[in-house]
């Protein structure tokens, strides 16, 4: 008996499409203007000198607007709702500004007056500025960074160095000092100007310079009376011509660096060391 042959028939599958979903652009975000804090400000005087009264311009002044690409007049009216000419509306009533003493008080309720003087008024950092105890307080933070760096750096240097500084601070007197007057007195100068010494321990000419009023101190070399002049102690042959408008030891300090003067600074060296 003959086996029936089953056909296998192919079974087709549905092909499904996946819809293409379009992933969305992130919108840009503009970046949000700074918002005015309403309080109380203070502005002050620059400089030491604190007047009992002292008034600035409140109008005839201009500020340079970025947004609408031109200067503005600026006003300050009691009776105004802003500072700016071309926004005002009916009459204007100038008011005057001033400092009582080299201070000057502003409520929080006169906020044109503040934005007045806090944004838009030239004088701004340059007749006054506002007080920001923020802002102080950074500038301490950076004094007192840069006084712990200027003490660390004073408190590892050498003794040849320290007097190379000191002699920039102190002249001549420094020769008379012991070290442990040195190392005091570096360590204060460090405390209390810190940036200069930084710059000076930085300076790759300090020690050389140094080394010529050593030199001159003790007699070895001679700087002429018009200054113009290195010369021989001993027997007042010239050694170098200072270059003009140039600060005597600087120059020498310089000189000590070309291959003659590298000859006469081993020869200083060893009349300063015998």
């Amino acid at each position: 008996m003959a086996k029936k042959q089953e056909t296998k028939k192919e079974v087709e599958v549905p092909v499904v499409e996946t819809p293409v979903v379009e992933t969305p652009k992130p919108k840009k975000v503009e970046p949000k203007k700074p918002t005015w804090e309403i309080k109380d400000r203070v502005y002050y005087l620059k400089g030491n000198k604190k007047p009992l009264s002292r008034m600035i311009k409140s109008a005839n002044i201009y500020y340079f607007d970025e947004e609408k690409g031109y200067e503005r007049e600026l006003k300050y009216c009691q009776n105004q709702k802003t500072s700016f000419v071309d926004e005002m509306k009916g009459d204007q009533r100038l008011d005057h500004i001033i400092f009582r003493n080299g201070t000057l008080f502003v409520e929080k309720e006169k906020t044109v007056l503040q934005k007045l003087l806090s944004l838009y008024h030239p004088h701004k950092d340059k007749i006054y500025y506002e007080y920001r105890p923020s802002v102080i307080a950074a500038d301490e933070i950076d004094i007192l960074e840069q006084q712990v760096e200027a003490l660390v750096a004073a408190r590892n240097i050498d003794i040849d160095m320290a007097e190379a500084i000191m002699r920039v601070e102190k002249g001549s007197e420094v020769s008379r000092l012991s070290s442990k007057e040195l190392r005091r007195d570096l360590l204060v100068f460090a405390r209390n100007n810190p940036k200069l010494f930084l710059e000076l321990a930085d300076d790759e000419n300090v020690m050389l310079r140094n080394f010529g009023i050593r030199a001159v101190e003790a007699g070895i070399l001679r700087l002429s009376s018009d200054q113009r002049n290195f010369l021989w102690g001993s027997n007042g042959r010239k050694l170098m011509v200072i270059p003009f408008d140039e600060h005597p030891y600087t120059a020498l300090a310089h000189w000590f660096k070309t291959d003659e003067g590298m000859e006469i600074y081993s020869n200083i060296e060893k009349r300063l060391n015998s």
